[in-house]
Order: structure tokens, then sequence, then C-alpha cells
């Protein structure tokens, strides 16, 4: 089986090269998404409408994917929308093409399931975090695990990540 630098690698040979400015929608919530995306270069986030509110539930970073799991999984429309939120290099390969690849090959089968149980991990740890922790021990553990969020990315995206307003999110900044 490949290393997953050497997966990299074929992805970057096989997948088409994209650039995107930053506020580039790449999935449409409610449609079916028709790319899996490689971050090379940039963030995007996640997030769905509630109510007529964006609520941001992930933020994906250089060596990441971007799409729907559902349209990947089950062929159902996506649960979510995926924007840049800077300008991006990505690699793209159509979700069609994909399945393929994943049949005729199993370790690109193997890398995928890899890659989908560490972002189970993440959703299952951020869905407790909202029930036991604090909107300040939620941020703090932003703080800790992932620095580059708050480096990277607009502070109205991090509180609604966070589940909080942009004014909650900046007292708890201020507090020592």
């Amino acid at each position: 089986m490949p290393s997953p630098t050497e997966l990299i690698d074929r992805i970057k040979s096989n997948f088409v090269r994209e650039e995107f400015p930053a506020k580039t929608l790449l999935l449409k919530e409610g449609t079916l998404a028709k790319k899996l995306f490689y971050i090379e270069k940039g963030c995007c986030r996640a997030w769905f409408n509630n109510d007529g509110k964006d609520v941001t539930y992930q933020f994906l970073f250089e060596g990441n994917f971007a799409s729907s799991f559902e349209t990947i999984i089950s062929n159902a429309v996506s649960w979510y929308s995926v924007e840049t939120l800077e300008p991006a290099v990505l690699y793209s390969v159509s979700i069609e093409d994909f399945r393929k690849r994943m049949e005729l090959h199993p370790h690109i089968k193997a890398f995928y399931y890899q890659y989908i149980e560490k972002r189970l991990l993440f959703y299952q740890k951020l869905f407790v975090a909202h029930i036991k922790d604090s909107p300040e021990q939620r941020y703090r553990e932003l703080l800790a695990q992932h620095p580059e969020i708050v480096l990277r990315v607009p502070q109205h995206y991090i509180a609604s990540f966070l589940g909080i307003t942009s004014v909650s999110l900046s007292r708890i900044r201020n507090r020592k």
C-alpha cells in the first residue's frame, strides 16, 4: 500500500488543479456534490443554513478533502455548503470518477475510510464538547488544538463554529 505522501502525490497527478478566489462556493447545501476537492493551499468552511442564519460547523485547511459525504456515500444531496475563505489551490475529481477509482484500487478505498474515521472522531468530539463544555472551554480547546483557525478565520465564523455570538467571543478573547 502506498504511503500517505505517495497517495497525495498521485492525487495531485490524477486530479485537476484549480485555483479559486476567497468566498467561492464549492458546494451548495441541498445539491448533489459534483466534485471531491483536495486542499493544497487555502482554507474552506463548511456551513448550513438554520432559519436564515449561517452556522459554521467545520474549517478545512491544507491536506483536507472537501465534498459531501452524503453524495459520495448514498448519492443524497448535501446537508451543508462549502466555500473558500482564502484564495485556494485545490485538486478536484468528479464524484463518479472518485467512486470508480475506489472500486478499482483498494488502497484508495482504505485511505478514504481512514480519512472518514478521523473525521468521525472529530465530529464526535465536537458534538460532545457542545454539550458538556462552556463556550470559553470550547474556545480554549480550539486555541490549543487548532491555532491556525484563530489566525486565519474571521471572528464571526469562529463564533458561529463555537455556537456563540461575536460579542460573546470578543468577551472571551479579552479575558486574561
